[in-house]
């Protein structure tokens, strides 16, 4: 649709609340700037210092502990840097460059018994795994999905195209068509419909690099809303400079919520505005999911872990682990609750998983997991889910490895179709 349609409301505003005097972000590109600086200098007692209060401030995933293994190696301590790779593999994790021995930082340790051992459970935690099955691939290799919601009215799927920009409407047998474009030319990413209102949300993100978009619209994103029925934009919402809003939710009251990966910031939609609702704790937010009781809200931080935020207050605490197993809670791109039961797409980890953990009674500790996908060839990138009745359907194959920084293929890549997963939960 062209934004000269009468039906389309341009808005440009949005409101950003205090922060403060340092984010997490800032305390974080602080913080390597400071390691970088003592490596430099050689001063291997700083760099472990640094790298410790890196890993507190992400709590402790799955990147700052081999950044700490790392540093442990350089200063010959052997145990210490061996015990931060046991640590690692025990939340299910594995390093490819260490099990084919590429990784100079611990060449040192490859004849150790207690190196192998770590390397053996990495190898285990790299084996394919799935109870999925293939609902349906996706006619279009080329789209390069990245949103998956569902229609309970028409009972088809809504997904978003980032390479081709547009919404795509999927019936059950896969057969697929154009739901709606990106009014901006720009990649289409997240998406939730709201059936009730007859609506559809999305967002529109020029990213950053990619060549498939403009570069005067580099680092713009929108938030759009369309017209379930009939595919035609009503509303186009600008987000805030630098930023881009790939994720989102939405409250009882059918407005969204939305997260900018790169800027930190989780937003809510009110009227033509975007409000800022957190003060700067995250680094790199994702799909976030509301709590039943509407007051706190799961956001899936792809460095820290996932942070409850509460919507009156802005506190941010971090979930918590129960037992003595650590649990991967970094990378996580989708997040989804249902039954006490959080639903990851994790695709900033190795391997790339799709998991669920169980919560307790509080909602705020994790108690187990348990793998749905793990490692498979068909399992490449996944991105989102959904939850249909008792089933969870999710992007699998999406083609987000088979692009470099600037959504170029990579030398000897091809796009192959995704595929969309379901898992019968029970």
């Amino acid at each position: 649709m062209k934004l000269s349609r009468p039906c389309v409301l341009l808005a440009v505003l949005f409101c950003v609340r205090s922060l403060p005097a340092q984010t997490a972000i800032e305390q974080l590109q602080d913080l390597r700037k400071q390691a970088h600086a003592a490596i430099a200098a050689g001063d291997q007692k700083k760099r472990i210092e640094i790298v410790l209060q890196i890993q507190k401030l992400v709590h402790n995933s799955p990147a700052s502990l081999e950044t700490l293994a790392q540093a442990y190696a350089a200063v010959g301590d052997d145990d210490k840097a061996i015990a931060a790779l046991d640590q690692l593999a025990d939340m299910g994790q594995a390093d490819d460059e260490m099990l084919q021995a590429k990784d100079k930082a611990f060449a040192r340790l490859h004849p150790l018994p207690a190196y192998q051992a770590v390397l053996k459970k990495f190898a285990e935690n790299e084996k394919p795994l799935s109870h999925a099955e293939t609902a349906f691939v996706l006619p279009d290799a080329k789209l390069l999905a990245e949103d998956i919601d569902y229609d309970l009215h028409s009972k088809s799927f809504l997904i978003t195209s980032v390479l081709e920009k547009k919404i795509i409407r999927v019936a059950q047998d896969g057969k697929a068509t154009d739901f709606a474009r990106s009014p901006s030319q720009w990649g289409m990413m997240a998406l939730k419909v709201d059936a009730p209102r007859n609506r559809v949300w999305a967002t529109e993100v020029a990213l950053d690099g990619f060549t498939s978009v403009v570069q005067a619209d580099w680092g713009h994103s929108a938030v759009l809303c369309f017209d379930l029925s009939s595919g035609h934009l009503l509303r186009r919402i600008e987000g805030p400079p630098h930023a881009a809003l790939g994720d989102m939710t939405l409250t009882r009251e059918g407005n969204p919520i939305v997260s900018d990966g790169d800027g930190g910031g989780v937003y809510r939609v009110e009227g033509n505005t975007l409000q800022r609702l957190d003060r700067g704790d995250f680094i790199s937010p994702q799909t976030p999911v509301i709590d039943p009781n509407g007051q706190h809200l799961f956001v899936p931080d792809y460095t820290r872990g996932i942070g409850l935020l509460n919507l009156s207050t802005k506190d941010v605490t971090w979930l918590a682990q129960g037992g003595a197993k650590p649990y991967a809670l970094g990378g996580v791109d989708g997040l989804y609750l249902k039954d006490g039961w959080l639903i990851l797409v994790q695709n900033g980890a190795s391997p790339e998983r799709v998991l669920l953990m169980q919560l307790d009674s509080t909602l705020g500790r994790i108690v187990s997991e348990q793998i749905i996908e793990r490692a498979t060839p068909m399992l490449g990138d996944p991105t989102h889910g959904v939850i249909v009745g008792d089933s969870f359907y999710y992007i699998a194959n999406s083609g987000w490895n088979q692009l470099d920084e600037h959504g170029v293929l990579l030398p000897g890549a091809a796009f192959t179709p995704a595929r969309i997963m379901r898992f019968h939960l029970k």
